[in-house]
C-alpha cells in the first residue's frame, strides 16, 4: 500500500496549483478549439474541385435537359451552360479547356431512335487526364441514356406481341411500361447488381486521406499533453529530493522498483482523468460551440485500453527525465526539448499522414506515433481492438525500456 499513499500524497499537492490545473485541462481544450476551427475551416472552404466542363446546348430539348442534369450528377465533372459564340471564344483564350456541344434536333434524334452525335471539342492544352475523364463520364451517361430508349422500345414490342391477348393488354399499358421501366433503370445507376470499385495501391508514406479535424484536434492534443505529465512527474521526484523526504521514503520497508512506481502513479491518474475531461469536451463541447463533435469509436473500451496505455508510457518516461536530469533546469530544458519535439514528430501538432509523406518511418521513432496511430484508427477509420494491438504493444515496450533505463541511471542517494 506504500506506493499508493505516495501517490496521493503527491496528487494532492499537484492539484493544489492553479497553474497546474490550468495546463493539464484548459490549456489542451483551448487548443482543440483552435485547431477544431482552423482546419475545419480549411478542409471545408467549399471550393468545388470537380472538372470544368463548358456545354453548349443547341437543342434545348428534354432529352438535352436530361443529359446536362445527369451529366452533372455523375460526379467529377462541373457543368457549365454556355452561349455558342462565348464558349467558342473562351475556349480559343484556353479560359476554358473543352467544350461539350449538344447538337439541334437532339431531343428528337433521341426519341425517334436516331443515331446523334455529341461533340466535345478539346483545346491543345488541356490536361490529358481529365479530358480522358470527361470523356468516360459524357460517354457513360449518353450510353445509359441509350440504354434507357432500348429498354422502353423492347417493353413496347412485348406490349404488342401481346395486343391480342386482354389480360395482356390489360398489364402491359405504357404508362404502366414506361414508369416500370424508368424505375428499373434509375435503381440500376443507384444500386448497381455489379459493383466496380477502383483502388490505386500507394506507398504507405504517402497516402493521403481526408483530414478530420476535430477527431486529429482532440486526439493530437490529447496524446501531447498527457505526455507533457511526463515533466510534473520528473519535478515531483526533484522537489522530494530536494526537501529531503525522498531519503525518508528510501528508508520504507519497499524495494525501489515500488518506489518508482509510487512516483509513477499520480501520473498516471491524472493522465487517465485528463483525457476523460477532453474526450468529454471533443464529444460534447465540440458540439455546443458549432464544431464537429468527435466519438469513441466502434468500440469504446479499446479506446479506454489505449488511453491507459499512453498515461503509463507518460509516466514511466517521467521517471527517465529525473534519472537524466540532476538539477531543476535542466528537467525543465529537457522535458520541453524531448516532450515537445516527440510531440511535434509523433501527430500531435501535424496529422501523420503528412508527416510520413515527408519523413517517412522517422516518425515511428517516438511514442507519440503510435499513440495517435491506434487513437486515429479506433476512433476516425473505424477499427476495433484487434488493429491497435501492434501500437499498444509498441506503447508497451517503450513503457518497459523507460521505466527499465530509469530504474538503472536514477541516483537514489
Amino acid at each position: 500500500m506504500k506506493p499508493i499513499s505516495i501517490a496521493f500524497k503527491d496528487l494532492q499537492i499537484l492539484l493544489q496549483d492553479r497553474g497546474n490545473l490550468f495546463m493539464l485541462f484548459l490549456l489542451p481544450l483551448l487548443f482543440i478549439v483552435v485547431f477544431s476551427g482552423a482546419l475545419g475551416a480549411i478542409g471545408s472552404s467549399g471550393k468545388d474541385t470537380r472538372v470544368p466542363l463548358a456545354v453548349i446546348d443547341l437543342d434545348s430539348g428534354k432529352s438535352a435537359r436530361a443529359l446536362i442534369e445527369d451529366l452533372d450528377k455523375a460526379g467529377g465533372v462541373r457543368v457549365e451552360l454556355e452561349e455558342q459564340a462565348k464558349a467558342m471564344a473562351r475556349l480559343n483564350l484556353a479560359e476554358v479547356p473543352r467544350v461539350l456541344i449538344i447538337p439541334e434536333n437532339f431531343s428528337r434524334d433521341i426519341a425517334a431512335n436516331n443515331p446523334t452525335t455529341l461533340r466535345l471539342i478539346v483545346h491543345p492544352d488541356a490536361d490529358i487526364e481529365q479530358t480522358d475523364a470527361v470523356r468516360r463520364v459524357v460517354e457513360g451517361v449518353a450510353r445509359g441514356m441509350s440504354l434507357e430508349i432500348q429498354l422502353l422500345e423492347a417493353m413496347e414490342q412485348m406490349r404488342e406481341m401481346q395486343s391480342g391477348v386482354r389480360e395482356s393488354t390489360d398489364a402491359f399499358t405504357s404508362d404502366r411500361m414506361q414508369k416500370q421501366a424508368r424505375s428499373q433503370f434509375e435503381r440500376a445507376q443507384t444500386e448497381p447488381l455489379v459493383a466496380v470499385k477502383q483502388k490505386v495501391p500507394q506507398a504507405e508514406g504517402q497516402k493521403e486521406e481526408p483530414l478530420n479535424a476535430s477527431a486529429f484536434a482532440v486526439t493530437g492534443m490529447t496524446v501531447l499533453f498527457v505526455f507533457l505529465m511526463a515533466q510534473k512527474t520528473a519535478e515531483s521526484i526533484y522537489e522530494e529530493k530536494k526537501a529531503g523526504t525522498f531519503r525518508r521514503l528510501l528508508a520504507a520497508p519497499m524495494s525501489k522498483a515500488a518506489l518508482l512506481a509510487g512516483k509513477m502513479l499520480p501520473n498516471l491518474i491524472t493522465g487517465i482523468v485528463q483525457s476523460a475531461v477532453i474526450f468529454a469536451f471533443g464529444i460534447l463541447g465540440l458540439r455546443l460551440i458549432g464544431l464537429p463533435p468527435v466519438t469513441l469509436g466502434v468500440e469504446p473500451l479499446a479506446t479506454v485500453l489505449v488511453i491507459v496505455l499512453i498515461a503509463l508510457c507518460s509516466s514511466a518516461f517521467g521517471i527517465l527525465i529525473a534519472a537524466l536530469a540532476r538539477t531543476e533546469a535542466q528537467i525543465g530544458g529537457l522535458s520541453t526539448l524531448l516532450l515537445w519535439g516527440m510531440g511535434f514528430l509523433g501527430g500531435g501538432i501535424m496529422p501523420l499522414f503528412f508527416l510520413e509523406q515527408f519523413l517517412g518511418p522517422l516518425p515511428k521513432i517516438v511514442p507519440h506515433y503510435w499513440a495517435n496511430h491506434a487513437l486515429t484508427n479506433l476512433m476516425t477509420r473505424g477499427l476495433g481492438l484487434a488493429d491497435v494491438t501492434t501500437d499498444m504493444a509498441v506503447l508497451l515496450g517503450f513503457t518497459a525500456l523507460f521505466f527499465v533505463i530509469g530504474l538503472w541511471r536514477f541516483d537514489f542517494d
